[in-house]
């Protein structure tokens, strides 16, 4: 094996095996950041190792057997040598005598990286704090990939993981999962944080690129695993269905050029139909675990509508609208009202729509949002108000930060001339 074959192969394990590695070191130590560097002291190891001896028959287990080591002189030399270097060392003396091909039990994995997931989401941290740590620990992304996504300095990256693993320290944040009522308070942080990096890739903020594969994909396979994590939590698999209902639509969101291609003027047979198979599998599940629908359920009822739809005209507009009000009940926002606004003017013309829109227009939370105005400038046109719909594109425009979706207000505005 080559050396750049080996660095290959140890960046491959890497994404696959950092999460777990993580996680195990951090049940052990109680410090996710001591845990994070164990695991990249165990990384280093194998860049120097594997070029040579290659890559063992379970370079997970090889990785967690050296960070073991790691941990244990680190204990060392903090002093730290009571019961728990006691028990470090029995499961190092296990981990010698079957290196590098040592056994590790499925059920102490899955525990050890849901414990990883809800302290990376713990709502003590900031919003953007969440998401760079759940992307470095659980995705294993490099700080600069985490930038590069987000359009930010790598030192702004850094800077919000070392003060995210700081805060989770000075709140003495337990290394597990919460039970009872606390799991149903922290839950929902965990969810929106996923569901907060899938929108990241699938319709970005800023930037010259309407879509960030990288981040969408990173966040379905998230979603994914807390799914089998966590197979008897409805809004889990209502978020992975909502995710793999929209990420089937990627191929067909952009023209040749990059263009944005909206909902409505995509080409279906282009629709991934695996992923739209799994997403509503998804919400199959779900709904067979009873109960009333959450919010990430009736978001995913309403994406199978447009799936299920062979066109556009067939989708059903007025049960869209019904989920709509649903969700509004449930969860109610400025957002989902606007939304709803749409799926009104779809189901009973867009005289009906506007009346729902305009009602929004002296909404706070929607002053510098984009999609009001071209929303509005959507039903305005449709309405033959061409004038005041240019204004509003134009509005939309100015507002939004992504290079691709201002080009396509412009272009639609122009229609309006």
């Amino acid at each position: 094996m080559t050396g750049t074959d080996a660095h290959r192969a140890i960046e491959a394990v890497w994404r696959i095996e950092s999460a777990r590695l993580i996680a195990g070191l951090a049940r052990m130590v109680r410090d996710v950041g001591v845990a994070e560097e164990l695991a990249q002291d165990a990384l280093v190891a194998a860049l120097e190792q594997w070029p040579e001896s290659g890559v063992p028959r379970n370079p997970g287990a090889w990785l967690m057997a050296v960070a073991k080591r790691r941990a244990i002189d680190l204990l060392r030399r903090r002093e730290r040598l009571d019961r728990k270097l006691t028990e470090l060392g029995h499961e190092l003396e296990a981990d010698q005598s079957a290196m590098p091909d040592i056994e590790i039990v499925d059920g102490d994995i899955e525990d050890d990286l849901l414990r990883l997931v809800f302290v990376s989401c713990h709502p003590v941290l900031s919003t953007e704090a969440r998401v760079a740590l759940t992307l470095r620990l659980l995705g294993g992304l490099t700080t600069d990939e985490i930038a590069r996504a987000y359009l930010v300095s790598e030192a702004t990256v850094a800077q919000r993981i070392v003060r995210a693993k700081r805060t989770l320290g000075d709140a003495g944040v337990p290394f597990e999962v919460p039970h009872g009522d606390e799991l149903a308070d922290r839950l929902p942080s965990v969810l929106e944080t996923i569901y907060l990096i899938f929108n990241e890739g699938y319709a970005a903020t800023a930037g010259e690129d309407w879509m960030r594969p990288a981040l969408y994909e990173e966040a379905l396979r998230l979603g994914r695993v807390l799914a089998e994590l966590m197979p008897t939590e409805p809004e889990v698999h209502g978020l992975v269905g909502l995710m793999e209902i929209q990420a089937s639509r990627t191929a067909a969101r952009t023209g040749p050029s990059g263009e944005p291609i909206l909902l409505l003027d995509q080409e279906r047979g282009r629709w991934d139909r695996l992923l739209i198979r799994r997403g509503l599998a998804a919400l199959e599940r779900a709904e067979a675990l009873g109960g009333a629908m959450g919010p990430y359920a009736l978001q995913t009822a309403i994406a199978a509508c447009h799936a299920r739809a062979r066109t556009a005209d067939e989708t059903d507009w007025p049960r869209i609208a019904g989920l709509y009000d649903e969700l509004g009940r449930l969860t109610p926002s400025p957002v989902v009202e606007l939304n709803r606004a749409v799926a009104v003017a779809m189901a009973f013309g867009p005289a009906a729509g506007l009346e729902l829109v305009d009602a929004l227009i002296a909404e706070p939370a929607l002053k510098a949002y984009h999609l009001l105005p071209s929303v509005r400038a959507d039903l305005l046109a449709k309405l033959g108000r061409r004038d005041e719909a240019r204004k509003e594109f134009e509005r939309a425009a100015s507002l939004t930060r992504n290079e691709r979706e201002r080009t396509l207000l412009l272009e639609r505005a122009a229609a309006c001339a």
